[in-house]
């Protein structure tokens, strides 16, 4: 079976785009995603504090936009989600990321197969589907929680720094690997797909892969 590797970050909108085309692909071609995939950390916003900031204040400065390009961009990603079955929230802060990474991490580790899979989804249902804060350790447990974890030992790992070297460990390789935006899907350490992609060229990438 292949290898996927999801290069990714909560925060990132194309992101779950990407997410969920990748799901859909898997499943027509029968497979089960919670199996193939494993979930790899990317920090868009390393610098964000506890508090957040406000996003589209953020992307003005960032990357230089104005409000009707930003809200051209959102209504191009609402369209996109709900050709995929999902809806984008009205998401008014953008939050630290990593100690969700830090979850998922947790989650692929220590917690039964398919498990870091189900917590992704959880997390960007969360922020992007429902604009809340998951740098919210309060948030965080309890989406924990509602996929059946155990809330206790995340309530754990977040109190410290826990899988915080491995983290940052596996950020510094993927982007040494030469991975410098996301979302980024690795096939076998060998093949790149850069973007959200359609459902379509994910399927036709991997249905070779899945039926040799």
């Amino acid at each position: 079976m292949p290898r996927i590797d999801f290069v990714a970050d909560i925060n990132c909108p194309w992101c779950t785009l990407g997410f969920i085309a990748l799901d859909s692909a898997l499943a027509r071609l029968g497979q089960d995603p919670a199996q193939l995939v494993e979930i790899q950390p990317f920090e868009l916003n390393p610098q964000l504090g506890a508090d957040g900031v406000n996003l589209v204040e953020y992307l003005s400065k960032r990357h230089g936009m104005g409000l009707a390009q930003i809200e051209d961009i959102h209504q191009r990603l609402r369209q996109l989600g709900e050709g995929l079955g999902f809806h984008f929230a009205e998401r008014e802060r953008l939050w630290n990321s990593f100690d969700s990474q830090r979850l998922l991490h947790w989650a692929a580790v220590e917690c039964p197969a398919g498990s870091q899979y189900a917590l992704y989804r959880a997390l960007i249902q969360a922020y992007q589907g429902q604009a809340r804060n998951t740098s919210d350790h309060v948030v965080l447990v309890e989406l924990v929680k509602s996929i059946g974890l155990d809330s206790d030992r995340a309530a754990e790992v977040l109190a410290g720094d826990e899988f915080a070297h491995e983290v940052r460990q596996r950020q510094q390789q993927w982007q040494q690997a030469g991975i410098n935006a996301v979302p980024s899907t690795v096939i076998n350490h060998q093949q790149l797909l850069q973007g959200a992609q359609p459902v379509a060229v994910f399927e036709k990438a991997l249905q070779d892969l899945l039926h040799a």
